[in-house]
């Protein structure tokens, strides 16, 4: 198997190896880049991080604690896989946080972080048709409500969800209609934020969760019967 992935960020930026390593392999799992069930051979991942293989294999190591990767028998490590009952729990879960970072941001946010909301809204429509750089504009769109909020310890709840998210598989941002959809979604919610409407704030962000689990059902249902890859 040939790694294919962009290319490692400097090691330079970090402060040991193993840093540098588990960065960079995170980095290709969050953002979609190394898919569910890809196989993490350590001594090709070490060569393409261009690092030996103690590092590379303590990186794997972090990565396997944190759930991203997990180890299949007969197989080895790959990109952690989530089944249908997991991904309605997660869901769940993050319709329940979403809501309440939005009614959060809409009593505690600033004038300058509804002013954010409000400008990555109305900039949706002029995206183009690429559904990573839909992806990327949603993940920011999500992280100025957190912002918003104020709340440290929500924040990270929430980061450690998203990150679980990416074991989904590709975006739902690539589906048809998903992102004129979503665009009117975070608008009502910006608009809740704005009045300071707590209540209505938390239900327009978990009806909008609720509907992208729609959307990966659709998604799930229309795949073909998994065959191992590997």
């Amino acid at each position: 198997m040939t790694v294919t992935a962009t290319q490692p960020a400097e090691r330079t930026d970090y402060g040991s190896v193993t840093d540098y390593a588990y960065a960079a392999l995170r980095r290709e799992i969050i953002e979609g880049r190394f898919a569910p069930g890809r196989r993490m051979r350590e001594i090709e991942l070490a060569s393409w991080l261009g690092v030996s293989r103690t590092p590379t294999r303590q990186a794997l190591s972090r990565l396997e604690h944190e759930g991203l990767v997990d180890m299949r028998p007969r197989t080895g490590l790959v990109v952690a896989t989530m089944d249908a009952a997991a991904m309605e729990e997660l869901y769940e879960m993050r319709g329940a946080l979403e809501g309440i970072a939005s009614a959060m941001a809409a009593r505690h946010s600033s004038a300058r972080d509804i002013e954010t909301l409000v400008q990555l809204v109305e900039t949706e429509p002029t995206l183009p048709e690429d559904a990573s750089v839909r992806y990327q504009h949603n993940l920011a769109f999500h992280q100025a409500i957190y912002q918003a909020a104020h709340n440290r310890f929500l924040m990270k709840s929430l980061q450690a969800l998203n990150d679980a998210i990416a074991l989904l598989g590709p975006t739902t941002m690539g589906i048809e209609g998903r992102f004129a959809d979503a665009h009117d979604e975070h608008r009502r919610i910006v608009a809740a934020i704005e009045a300071r409407d707590s209540e209505t704030a938390d239900a327009e962000a978990r009806a909008h969760v609720a509907r992208g689990l729609e959307v990966r059902q659709r998604m799930r249902a229309a795949e073909p019967v998994a065959q191992d890859p590997l």
